[in-house]
């Protein structure tokens, strides 16, 4: 490999197996969640790679051979993982990272498989997060796999919230669907008339029931509301024609049609009725943000999945690509090294391989932190209940006091004895999860999506004209073009950025980012070869720019950082999210290197294994300190004039009779001058002046502090790149070309 002398340092064997993943991603002391890895890994390896293979993609169809997958997914526990066990589930409480671990190994081999798995749930993730207590448990018990002994089928699910209004249906609070009454008789329940149609659905090709967003077309029922409605029930349950999509085709999509009675015991969570109306207990909306701010964590995960199933085929790829060729001979350089010869192709695959563990990295911990804030939040909802505060704005209201509670916490000493009280605080520890979990839930999604399906680009042009053919190992051109789909779910990228720009900016988070940037400080006194440093410094400008835009207008005095300026606000939330990502996956090789000696399979060859993901840290940093500099420095002087020749004051330029004067006594400016104005008004053939800095010099200054702590960032690139050449793969994939 044509590169520069390296340092002698451990090296990385063999690729990254389970004990350090699970070390990585804080699962190696859960037994139940391996075995669950395991279980989706048989599936997507073994039965979904199969329908791949054999061309189970070519068709829009819902086939027998498409249907196999999902008993598959009954044999291997995989539709239980949602339930709880006294549901027929078998992980007790919260399964946010249950349903990341099953979704990823899915995807690894194909996410039209992951997503038909995770639409299932995404049925019930209503019913669970809002139902009445008889609500779940019918349709968690339902559709839950048959335990031993039981001759029955499970129910499937689908979620039906857009609409063709009048195309795919993006826009969640756009409602057509109708609600009214049908019947009311005195003392009885009232029945409901439903008609809604579907747009782009998942799962509708063999859906039981629906969980369907709808909007009152009835004086007697208040705002929105979502229904479940059963195929049994009296009317039209009508699947629809499928979708031709070009991507995900092992999932069902479809255009469903609805027109049905049921019951208002129907309603999801529930009913009131005041003054003879029926008043919805939540509106599709509130159901939908506590569904969504979950279930966008797992489709971001399968876009990592994708990049880190790309690494083993393009090494395949790059190592035999001139075996067979006359003049290659077993043994030679061009034989064993193949494209990998060069530096340029180890440099971008170790892009294409730091971003994947990146996005990993910050997947994992939004899952995780989910797992966390849910029983937290349970709490939250009690203790609020019993002091008589319900409702979203009583809730604001009394949870201020609490917001500046946490924001002490996190000033704190770590061995001051207050940290106890506060931890032992549950409404403190709601806000201040609950304000991160706000952030990185929508980082997840778009930063993994969005920049995840660039880099797949890259890995599918790694593959040559191999990597566009149906038959390329790893079916990296069908990752590709599903992570086209993957970056639309549940929201496109502006619906990631809206959000970023409100949640970024409230004051828990921003107190929790100024205490993340004094943690890679630490972090980069102990472990400077992760890129800690670059990190903080990189941390530092974008707050800094954050302050600075909030305070500032454009040359008609209009505010720069405001909602309805997205070419400031939507940047900035793009740049957060390449810090989370690149802190998050720090976080989880530091991890590893305390934990990882004490696994025995994860300790043999520990110290190669750590320097190596070091160094993709140390390039991912790298990468991020270059994103954030680039837009923030866009952002801070994009929006000053830049002056022009005919502006009354030129305070950047010498006129020519001054500079003779000069000369005397400072010898050699001449030379230095560059905006100079002749006696008859010439100058220099450009816009303008040159622009001053005026009021930003602190902005150069941190600038000039991130470039320099970019240093070593290249050397570790290097390294990366040689482990790259030399790491041992296995002879072939593990599931079919």
């Amino acid at each position: 490999m044509g590169t520069a002398a390296l340092s002698e340092t451990k090296s990385m064997l063999t690729l990254p197996g389970d004990a350090v993943r699970q070390i990585q991603w804080r699962f190696a002391d859960r037994f139940d969640l391996q075995m669950l890895v395991q279980s989706a890994r048989g599936v997507a390896r073994g039965t979904v790679a199969r329908l791949v293979a054999a061309g189970e993609r070519n068709t829009h169809e819902w086939t027998p051979a498409k249907n196999e997958m999902l008993e598959a997914f009954d044999r291997a526990g995989l539709t239980g993982v949602f339930m709880d066990p006294e549901d027929g589930g078998f992980i007790t409480g919260p399964k946010n990272l249950a349903l990341s671990l099953s979704a990823f190994e899915l995807a690894w081999v194909d996410g039209g498989a992951a997503t038909a798995s995770l639409a299932g749930f995404l049925a019930l993730s209503p019913i669970h997060e809002r139902g009445t207590p008889e609500q779940a448990s019918r349709y968690m018990s339902l559709s839950a796999p048959p335990q031993p002994g039981e001759d029955r089928k499970p129910w499937r699910g689908a979620f039906v919230l857009t609409e063709p209004i009048p195309y795919v249906g993006v826009d969640t609070g756009m409602l057509n669907g109708k609600l009214r009454i049908a019947e009311w008789k005195d003392g009885e329940e009232p029945i409901i008339q439903v008609d809604k149609r579907g747009r782009f659905i998942t799962n509708i090709a063999f859906a039981n029931f629906v969980t369907a967003a709808v909007n009152s077309d009835d004086p007697r029922i208040k705002g929105s509301c979502v229904v479940i409605l059963e195929e049994t029930d009296e009317g039209t349950f009508d699947h629809g024609s499928p979708t031709k999509k070009l991507v995900h085709q092992l999932s069902s999509t479809g255009d469903p049609i609805f027109s049905m009675k049921v019951p208002a015991s129907r309603i999801v969570g529930g009913y009131t009725v005041k003054d003879g109306v029926i008043v919805p207990n939540y509106n599709h909306s509130e159901i939908i943000e506590a569904v969504f701010r979950r279930t966008r964590v797992t489709v971001g995960l399968m876009t990592a999945s994708k990049l880190l199933s790309a690494v083993e085929p393009v090494i395949r790829y790059q190592r035999g690509r001139f075996r067979g060729a006359d003049g290659t001979k077993p043994g030679t350089l061009r034989y064993e090294q193949g494209i990998q010869q060069r530096e340029d192709a180890l440099h971008r695959l170790v892009d294409v391989w730091a971003t994947g563990e990146a996005a990993a990295s910050l997947g994992f911990a939004a899952a995780r932190l989910f797992d966390e804030l849910d029983p937290i939040e349970k709490l939250k909802s009690a203790l609020l209940l019993e002091r008589g505060i319900a409702g979203g704005r009583a809730e604001l209201k009394a949870l201020k006091e609490s917001e500046q509670r946490a924001i002490e916490s996190l000033s704190l000493r770590p061995d001051d004895p207050r940290r106890a009280e506060f931890e032992a605080d549950t409404l403190v520890q709601y806000v201040l999860k609950d304000a991160e979990a706000n952030v990185l839930c929508p980082a997840t999604k778009l930063w993994n999506t969005g920049h995840g399906a660039n880099l797949l680009r890259e890995a599918v042009s790694l593959m040559g004209g191999y990597g566009i053919t149906e038959d390329c190992p790893g079916f990296l051109a069908n990752k590709w073009m599903d992570a086209q789909l993957e970056a639309t779910y549940e929201g496109p990228e502006a619906v990631q950025r809206r959000q970023l720009t409100v949640t970024m900016t409230s004051e828990v988070f921003l107190a929790q980012f100024k205490a993340w940037t004094s943690q890679m400080r630490r972090i980069a006194g102990d472990r400077p070869g992760t890129g800690a440093c670059t990190l903080a410094s990189a941390m530092q400008m974008w707050l800094w720019t954050l302050n600075h835009l909030q305070r500032s207008t454009d040359p008609e005095g209009g505010k720069l950082y405001h909602g309805q300026r997205q070419g400031v606000t939507f940047p900035l939330a793009d740049a957060l999210c390449w810090l989370l990502a690149s802190r998050c996956q720090i976080l989880d090789v530091l991890e590893l290197e305390t934990r990882g000696a004490d696994d025995p399979v994860a300790s043999e060859g520990l110290e190669g294994t750590v320097q190596f993901l070091s160094d993709l840290c140390h390039t991912q940093a790298a990468a991020a300190a270059g994103e954030v500099s680039r837009i923030c420095a866009e952002l801070v002087f994009g929006y000053n004039e830049h002056p022009g020749w005919t502006d009354p004051a030129h305070t950047n330029c010498f006129l020519a009779s001054e500079l003779e004067a000069y000369e005397e006594t400072m010898p050699g400016i001449t030379a230095m001058a560059v905006d100079v104005v002749a006696i008859d008004g010439s100058h220099p053939q450009k816009a303008g002046p040159c622009a001053g800095c005026a009021g930003n010099a602190d902005f150069l200054r941190l600038q000039n502090k991130l470039v320099t702590c970019l240093s070593g960032s290249r050397l570790a690139k290097d390294r990366a790149a040689d482990t790259v050449s030399k790491v041992m793969i296995p002879e072939a994939l593990d599931y079919p070309a």
